[in-house]
């Protein structure tokens, strides 16, 4: 699929595994049904012929089931468009010096501060990207309705961290 991907537009969908799953498996295992869909930017095949591949991430997407028509089976999805509405966009910006002032308390480093010129809803989807996240945790943000959902999730993650890291 990797490879598929790499000759062609670099287009590939991620999803993550449901948790429990063992190789080997008869079947395609299970996975959640919100992924995200993005462009390979790099790939480095490693010498068991896997790949450790970089994305930027395009739209999500859903699985809303499988398309058998082919020679292998592969998922049909539907994309998940976000638009940032009003409302969105107030949560956005009175949590954004809420989530700086968490960052700065579980960090080592002080420098937590982030450029004013980033978009609010950009520093969210960044720091759920880039943030040393469970891939459960991950997949939770995925999975929220819309920028300010997310952003709630993410305060909600990262003052469990904050609280968790307080206590002796």
């Amino acid at each position: 699929m990797t490879e598929e991907a790499l000759s062609g537009d670099r287009l590939i969908g991620m999803t993550l595994l449901r948790p429990g799953w063992r190789m080997p498996t008869r079947g395609r295992p299970p996975v959640f049904d919100v992924g995200c869909a993005g462009v390979i930017t790099h790939a480095d095949r490693l010498p068991d012929g896997r790949f450790n591949i970089v994305l930027r991430g395009l739209s999500k997407f859903r699985i809303t089931g499988e398309q058998t028509d082919g020679p292998s089976a592969s998922p049909r999805w539907t994309g998940l468009t976000e638009t940032v509405s009003a409302h969105d966009r107030a949560v956005l910006r009175a949590e954004r010096e809420r989530i700086e002032a968490l960052l700065a308390s579980t960090q080592e480093r002080g420098d937590s501060h982030f450029p004013a010129s980033m978009p609010d809803e950009d520093l969210v989807n960044a720091l759920c990207q880039y943030l040393p996240l469970e891939p459960i945790e991950r997949q939770a943000l995925l999975e929220q309705a819309g920028a300010g959902a997310r952003c709630h999730a993410l305060v909600d993650l990262l003052e469990m961290r904050a609280f968790s890291a307080a206590r002796p």
